[in-house]
């Protein structure tokens, strides 16, 4: 599948002629920084285990230098941009830098978070770089939306991908990290430097890997379980008894679910994990 030509993927002179061109100044709006290294895009692809026969789908890729990348190593790749620039302006890029791939890429011009079907196959690998402000709501949203995503590797603020890669009992792991393990085992895969970006940020990044699994098995629905996730890091301070009293209608209701789940009523949410989750909302009791 993968093209021979080294000089296909984008290079910082590239950035910034093709961004001159269109007349792209990053925002911080959107939270764009474009990787101008294509080194690290090609280690992005590798450690993304991104496969020949994969349909990889890319969330942001601004002037497409992960997006070339994609397309060296999958079957096809399909990318979902908002900007009505970049978006207008990525085939013409694919087309003119590998003419052999540009039947194999797809764009999708739409918010990512009112995306709910994607042209061709289902995708089997996400990779992004996700700009820190919709990082978790995007993914959780893609994961959620496309069960046939397999592997997952997002380039995230190093703060966020911490969030989402923590163990229960971590000062850092709350509502992102439990949800993010409903769908997938999670865990840090690389650190990325500032270095890499135009303009360079003011923050590290990280990679984070998620690879699919199957859900807790539970009576409860996943709208449930998050909704009892909510509940509990909305005031993470308080013991599961105060924390949960709303939603289960009162402080003795909730001692009681989470007695009948196994749960301490005095433990707190950043000690649980998505499993017990699970448990506390089979037993919240009936409106």
């Amino acid at each position: 599948m993968s093209t021979t030509d080294p000089d296909a993927l984008l290079g910082p002179a590239d950035i910034r002629e093709l961004a001159a061109a269109l007349g792209v100044r990053p925002t911080k709006q959107r939270g764009q920084n474009f990787v101008i290294d294509a080194n690290t895009v090609r280690r992005i692809v590798r450690t993304a285990d991104v496969r020949p026969d994969d349909t990889a789908v890319e969330v942001g890729p601004g002037l497409g230098s992960l997006t070339l990348a994609l397309l060296e190593a999958a079957d096809r790749v399909t990318a979902i941009e908002i900007d009505d620039v970049l978006a207008a302006a990525l085939p013409a890029t694919v087309a003119a830098r590998m003419p052999s791939r540009a039947d194999r890429f797809a764009l999708v011009h739409r918010d990512a978070m009112l995306v709910d079907e994607l042209p061709g196959p289902p995708p089997t690998a996400l990779v992004a770089n996700l700009p820190y402000n919709v990082a978790v709501p995007v993914l959780l949203h893609m994961l959620a939306t496309f069960p046939s995503i397999e592997r997952t590797l997002v380039m995230v603020q190093a703060e966020v991908a911490d969030r989402l890669a923590a163990r229960p009992g971590n000062k850092v792991y709350g509502v992102p990290s439990v949800k993010a393990n409903w769908y997938a085992e999670v865990k840090r895969a690389g650190s990325i430097g500032r270095n890499v970006f135009w303009p360079a940020p003011n923050v590290d990044s990280g990679l984070v890997s998620l690879v699919r699994r199957d859900p807790p098995k539970t009576t409860a629905s996943r709208a449930e379980v998050f909704a009892a996730v909510d509940a509990a890091f909305a005031q993470r301070r308080k013991t599961l008894r105060a924390a949960l009293a709303g939603w289960a209608g009162s402080a003795p209701a909730a001692e009681a679910a989470l007695l009948a789940a196994g749960v301490s009523p005095q433990a707190r949410g950043e000690s649980l994990t998505v499993e017990e989750f699970a448990a506390i909302a089979e037993h919240r009791p009936a409106a």
